[in-house]
């Protein structure tokens, strides 16, 4: 047997290899003098610093997160468990939750995405729900050097390769480009399951004598300290952690999960919890399934199922290899197990027991290795109140006069604007990606929201993800809630009901006061939307230290949110439908320049001070629309967000290339502003007069569809006409173009 030589308990302490790993001094202190009253030793201080980084124990963000409201009459599972669970009715449910995998797309782009989807669908399913749906949100730097486009191509076929080998459709998403991204993607992925209130699952590990049970995949080295790298900034003289970057196996994960589904759902008698071992492996899944239950553990680490030889206690606590999950059962029951997952061709080994003690102690080759309280691990990580500051820019983006735009003529700049990646067509990306498998797809990417039908019901699901960071760089408190409310809109376009929102929240170093302050004030900005909407947070995950040689990206919280279409007939899409159908403009129209799409064409960057906005007009506007579309009077409705006006009324004219006759009362720049809380909609001619009774001064009727294939808009200082098939080449291109170019 090879014998590995680790560093004693002494040689960690006074060569300080701890600080190698992310535990700071006092932190050190902590563990060794007030928690254990002894020196950890080497695989001890492992544990603790993975279950003590910000990626498992939240230990920066904890204080940010209490902001958030977590219940509402909807609410079966908030924040704490794989994944939240909100009630649809008929005894059923919607599950689903968001992570990010930022740091290992951008030094892995492909594995770093498909692991991101393999670990996310493995948080539904670990809830006793089947996974229904994935979206994503990205963030990437321009598309003008071949890195960027690299990781552009690579992220997405990590994506799509892994959600199509299961058989997940990926139904929608948004992608978002700006400098401050080029050194660090963002690479958000959620997924959405569906669920019976009685196969509701918990990842616990209780009952005196119960036993462990260790299924799926093999544990190897890969991705060993992987938690500790998702809470580290990046910088150009580093060697990439390749290491910490996980190998995925989509057909192995299609095993697991209708493994797992079956013990859920055929032998529940002898199931006591079940949980993924995501981020810190082994380790946070044990001791967190413990902790939870209030229970101890007992863990033979011998019966580890191990693909590589001679691992060491610490490397197979530490590893994130992937397809693997900790399961909990009756004693007695593990024969029942063993045969059920053998059918799968997949690993099912005892491990260990519960026992009553509260310490988590794990043994290797007869010996113990590690003898812990298992709360010191899974909750009680130290919580800090950052300091934070304002960062100057801000005062500096009030002292600054309201950005004006140049205009010369709007049918160029709306042409220019529709060849922007933030706005062109991601056609050519999701087409890569399998949105119609399982057939339940009602309306997919390409619209406001994807629609998912619920079988055997009249009901659907509508679900999106968005967020507008240069908003939140303006302004963190109001982009917080813009973000939630764009959301929001796109759910109600399609016919939704809002119900929750699961988030990524992607910022810099938490350690500077300016990115504390960011996230601090954002939340704010989350959580009042959130009240006001009625949008409960119910699951998440933070993701610090975006930063590549001290840049920090912009605030980027992303918000995924599931709305409720109660009828399958309310489902509305954002196309415009037959010529003759009227135009109305719903929600003001005001000179929003800064941070829109225009001003960063024209300028090449962001500034001033971000324009109002009111969450208790956007609510008022979204519940207005919800109720014309119930009433049946809706044809089409298309949130207005990145491009203003023109760029919602030539996208929606674009599936059908229908045209449109428009007039608007006001100047041609207006076209182009950002102002929030507005809709496109078309109604047939006969319900026009209720339309407008219903929304008030909310709504202006601006003119009608046609049958030309011209796009012609009026406005106080212009005229504007634009071939409707060339416009959508110039949309549908822009990407494309991009990508093959050479820089």
């Amino acid at each position: 047997m090879k014998t590995i030589h680790e560093p004693s308990a002494e040689m960690i302490k006074d060569e300080r290899i701890y600080a190698q790993w992310g535990l700071t001094d006092e932190e050190y202190r902590q563990i060794s003098e007030d928690i254990l009253g002894r020196l950890p030793n080497y695989t001890e201080t492992g544990l603790f610093s993975v279950m003590w980084s910000e990626h498992c124990s939240y230990k920066n963000s904890k204080p940010v997160l209490r902001k958030f409201p977590t219940e509402g009459p909807h609410v079966l599972q908030g924040p704490g468990e794989g994944a939240g669970i909100v009630d649809i009715g008929d005894n059923q449910a919607v599950v689903f939750k968001a992570e990010s995998h930022n740091h290992p797309s951008a030094v892995e782009p492909y594995e770093g995405a498909a692991t991101g989807v393999g670990g996310i669908i493995r948080d539904i399913f670990s809830m006793g729900a089947r996974p229904i749906a994935m979206l994503d949100s990205l963030r990437f730097g321009e598309l003008d050097n071949e890195r960027t486009k690299y990781l552009l191509e690579e992220v997405v076929a990590g994506i799509g390769g892994y959600g199509n080998c299961i058989g997940i459709p990926t139904v929608g998403g948004e992608i978002g480009f700006d400098p401050v991204y080029k050194g660090n993607p963002l690479v958000n992925a959620m997924c959405v399951g569906l669920i019976d209130h009685k196969d509701i699952q918990k990842g616990q590990a209780k009952g005196v004598g119960n036993t462990i049970m260790y299924v799926g995949a093999k544990t190897g080295r890969d991705g060993i300290h992987g938690a500790t790298f998702a809470s580290e900034e990046f910088s150009d003289g580093e060697e990439s952690e390749r290491s910490a970057v996980q190998v995925g196996d989509p057909f192995m994960e299609k095993l697991l999960m209708e493994a797992c589904l079956e013990l859920i759902k055929d032998h529940s008698d002898i199931l006591v919890g079940i949980q993924d071992m995501g981020a810190a492996g082994l380790v946070s899944s044990s001791s967190e399934m413990a902790s939870k239950a209030g229970s101890g553990l007992v863990l033979n680490l011998d019966d580890v199922p191990q693909r590589e030889t001679h691992m060491t206690p610490y490397e197979m606590m530490l590893s994130e290899s992937q397809e693997r999950m900790l399961i909990c059962v009756t004693k007695g029951s593990e024969e029942r197990v063993k045969e059920l997952f053998s059918r799968y061709e997949l690993d099912a080994v005892n491990i260990g027991y519960v026992t009553d003690d509260g310490q988590y102690r794990l043994f290797h080759h007869g010996k113990p290795v590690a003898d812990l309280p298992v709360d010191a691990l899974a909750e009680e990580a130290p919580v800090y109140h950052k300091e934070y500051t304002e960062p100057a820019r801000i005062q500096q983006f009030k002292d600054m006069k309201d950005f004006e735009p140049i205009v010369e003529n709007a049918g160029e700049t709306l042409k220019q604007l529709l060849q922007q990646p933030t706005i062109a067509s991601k056609k050519s990306i999701f087409e890569t990606y399998d949105s119609m498998v399982r057939t339940n797809t009602v309306v997919g990417p390409g619209s406001d929201a994807a629609v998912l039908r619920i079988r055997g019901t009249r009901k659907a699901l509508a679900m999106t993800t968005d967020c507008n960071a240069r908003y939140l760089y303006l302004n963190p408190e109001m982009g917080g809630q813009m973000a939630v409310a764009e959301a929001a809109r796109n759910i109600v376009a399609s016919g939704g009901e809002p119900l929750a929102i699961t988030d990524c929240l992607n910022y810099g170093n938490p350690d500077k006061p300016e990115v504390f302050w960011e996230l601090w004030t954002s939340a704010d900005g989350i959580a009042k939307a959130c009240n006001t909407l009625g949008t409960p947070v119910i699951s998440g995950n933070v993701s610090l230290y975006n930063e590549t040689n001290g840049e920090a990206i912009y605030p980027t919280p992303m918000i995924g949110m599931v709305g409720l279409v109660k009828d399958l007939d309310h489902v509305t899409t954002s196309e415009f439908k037959q010529a003759g159908d009227k135009i109305f403009s719903i929600g003001e129209t005001k000179a929003d320049f800064n941070g829109s799409e225009l001003q960063k064409m024209q300028l090449g960057r962001i500034e001033g001070e971000l324009f109002d906005f009111d969450i208790d007009k956007e609510k008022r506007i979204q519940d207005k629309v919800l109720k014309a579309i119930r009433n049946g009077w809706i044809q089409s409705a298309h949130d207005c967000s990145e491009g203003g006006l023109a760029v919602a009324l030539i996208e929606s004219a674009f599936p059908k290339e229908l045209g449109i006759d428009v007039s608007v009362d006001i100047p041609k720049e207006w076209l182009f502003s950002e102002s929030p809380s507005r809709f496109v909609l078309s109604v047939k001619p006969e319900v026009a007069k209720e339309v407008q009774a219903l929304f008030g001064a909310d709504a202006v009727e601006i003119g009608e569809v046609t049958d030309t294939g011209t796009a012609m808009i009026q406005t106080h200082n212009d005229q504007m006409e634009l071939n409707v098939h060339e416009a959508k080449q110039i949309w549908e291109g822009a990407i494309p173009w991009l990508l093959k170019s050479k820089v």
